[in-house]
């Protein structure tokens, strides 16, 4: 009788009967907004235990697992003059993109964590810096323009309600940007034209169009649908961890396989997309090349499932 009117009062009252079934508030954009600081602070201070870090906490940096004395954890020493950040209260997520000093030399670096019960669970790092292998390996060099990257950075901004689109929308038409390199068929994207692309800060786009593929462009020059019919691969492990729908602003993450006989390396990159009016305005890729026996995308749904498969010829 007495465990039934303890119970009683505490439901009039408003407790919880068990302290064990208490929920956690939810982590809003401020919240969000704390822990990401809280973390790029606490790298940059090398300590990890200055962040929430719950147990099993999981960090990688260019798709290799990376512990919390290694990695940017003993080489990130500063943040750049460019900053964004986004979030997603929805999925816990994250994210920021912008420069920073690594190692001494400055970086184009992008972070996703994802926080759950305000402790967080995941960080993915892509870091890229001049001289990185490129798309052929040691001897060439990935591409790399900070100065273009800050004069052009992603979009920070409040869009109006009424001109937002909803999340599953969002990702419907980033997923357009992939489905055109798989079909090799710029015209397949849902894309403003003169769409902008950025990787690691360097302009794929604007170049001027060959007599004959005009419509491979925008007012006679490349924009980002350009090009689709060269790139030969397959958009793999594509991942949307985060969409601000405040900002309108799509996080995506995929692998890029290269077809049977191509000697180009695969790419794993994290790109902030840039949505207005329902179509793309502008990519900012963070990416490297990795090495042919290099696991990618090393989370999931996939866990590392495409390495390089070694076929010298084409198959017939």
């Amino acid at each position: 009788m007495k465990i039934l009117l303890a119970a009683a009062l505490a439901a009039t009252l408003g407790l919880s009967a068990s302290p064990a079934s208490a929920q956690t508030a939810p982590c809003d954009r401020a919240c969000l907004d704390t822990t990401l600081q809280g973390f790029l602070d606490a790298v940059i201070a090398r300590d990890s235990a200055r962040a929430p870090l719950a147990v099993g906490f999981r960090q990688t940096q260019n798709s290799r697992l990376t512990m919390t004395d290694a990695g940017v954890w003993t080489t990130l020493t500063a943040l750049g003059p460019l900053q964004r950040r986004y979030f997603d209260p929805v999925t816990g997520n994250a994210a920021f993109f912008g420069t920073a000093t690594v190692d001494g030399r400055p970086a184009v670096a992008s972070l996703r964590l994802r926080i759950v019960d305000r402790q967080i669970t995941e960080a993915e790092w892509h870091v890229a810096q001049d001289g990185d292998p490129g798309i052929y390996g040691e001897g060439s060099e990935v591409v790399f323009d900070l100065a273009r990257l800050i004069a052009d950075p992603p979009p920070e901004r409040v869009v109006a309600q009424d001109q937002r689109l909803p999340r599953d929308r969002l990702v419907a038409v980033v997923n357009s940007y992939f489905d055109g390199i798989v079909a090799e068929n710029g015209r397949a994207v849902i894309a403003h034209g003169g769409c902008t692309r950025y990787e690691n800060g360097f302009p794929a786009f604007g170049g001027l169009l060959q007599p004959g593929n005009e419509h491979d462009g925008f007012d006679g020059k490349q924009d980002c649908t350009s090009g689709y019919p060269t790139l030969g691969g397959l958009v793999t492990a594509r991942r949307y961890p985060l969409v601000d729908e405040e900002a309108q602003v799509v996080l995506a993450s995929a692998v890029f396989v290269r077809k049977p006989g191509d000697k180009r390396r695969r790419n794993h990159f994290m790109e902030v997309f840039g949505v207005d009016g329902g179509r793309i305005r502008s990519v900012h890729a963070a990416m490297f090349y990795a090495a042919p026996d290099q696991p990618l995308p090393n989370w999931p749904p996939y866990d590392g499932n495409f390495p390089q498969i070694v076929n010298p010829e084409p198959t017939r």
